[in-house]
């Protein structure tokens, strides 16, 4: 099957590594602007203005986010594409499965790109990454047999243990998200960390796609249904990806003097620990040949 797809894949992703190694060389590199200013915002909040290089019109809370982002896109999302697309190429099962999951992260984070960060110069290179990511992922979907892929898999692998934890993924963005957004609803006031931006996006992407999406794995994983294996693979390793990549914004924001909430730091570290330990199992019971 993943021959029948090969050469749009192949093509799609290569148009994303190009893009997205000069979007991340230009958001860590570009400078220009006149540095700090406050900002009166749409909720008449004053807010702290990056002013400076590609990201000079978001907050520093946003650009703290942003170029970390790019950076773990740059030393660990790009690598990770190349290999995988180049094991994938082979016709590895494990390096298909990394393949999916890591276009899943590049089209999660280009996403929040498009429709969170201010409009700069670079919205039409984040808008066909978006694009490009997500016919790929979809092409890269459909050239698994859904049918054959639980036999791809050790019988010994613990369903119970990695479907458990995206349960876990799920219910902690839940828990976390709600407790930021439901105070505002009932005390009509304006979310922690809004700043210039008018919704939460990074939130609703979460709440819409991220939550249901682990639910569904997971229960699908448990019950030892053939496509729970393979979005439980494309979660879990987006997962690590991502996750990854919060953990280095906490840091960033932390280093900018960004206000972080505890409940942050503690939770998306913690996850992002356990998303790895969930991989490590997940590929030692995946099979190591062709398919």
């Amino acid at each position: 099957m993943m021959k029948k797809y090969k050469m749009a894949i192949n093509v799609l992703v290569l148009c994303i590594l190009v893009l997205a190694l000069s979007a991340c060389l230009f958001g860590l590199f570009s400078g220009g602007g006149n540095g700090q200013y406050d900002f009166k915002s749409i909720n008449n909040e004053t807010v702290k203005i990056y002013g400076s290089g590609i990201y000079k019109n978001d907050s520093i809370s946003g650009a703290a986010q942003a170029k970390a982002s790019d950076f773990v896109t740059l030393a660990l999302g790009i690598p990770l594409l190349i290999a995988s697309l180049y094991f994938a190429a082979r016709g590895s099962f494990r390096g298909r499965l990394m393949l999916t999951g890591t276009l899943g992260y590049f089209l999660y984070t280009y996403m929040s790109y498009t429709f969170l960060l201010t409009y700069n110069p670079l919205f039409i290179v984040y808008a066909v990454i978006m694009s490009a990511c997500l016919y790929a992922f979809i092409l890269c979907l459909m050239s698994f047999e859904i049918d054959k892929v639980p036999a791809m898999f050790s019988e010994r692998l613990p369903t119970k243990l990695l479907g458990g934890f995206q349960l876990l993924v799920g219910f902690s963005l839940c828990l976390m998200w709600f407790g930021k957004i439901a105070p505002t609803i009932f005390k009509g006031t304006i979310p922690l960390g809004l700043d210039n931006y008018t919704t939460l996006v990074i939130q609703g992407m979460d709440l819409g796609i991220i939550v249901p999406a682990a639910f569904l794995s997971g229960i699908l994983l448990i019950k030892r249904k053939p496509f729970g294996y393979l979005l439980s693979s494309v979660i879990i390793i987006k997962g690590v990806t991502m996750l990854t990549c919060i953990s280095a914004m906490i840091v960033n924001m932390a280093l900018a003097g960004v206000e972080v909430s505890a409940a942050e730091i503690l939770v998306f570290p913690i996850l992002n620990l356990f998303a790895i330990i969930c991989l490590i199992v997940l590929l030692k019971n995946t099979a190591k040949g062709l398919a």
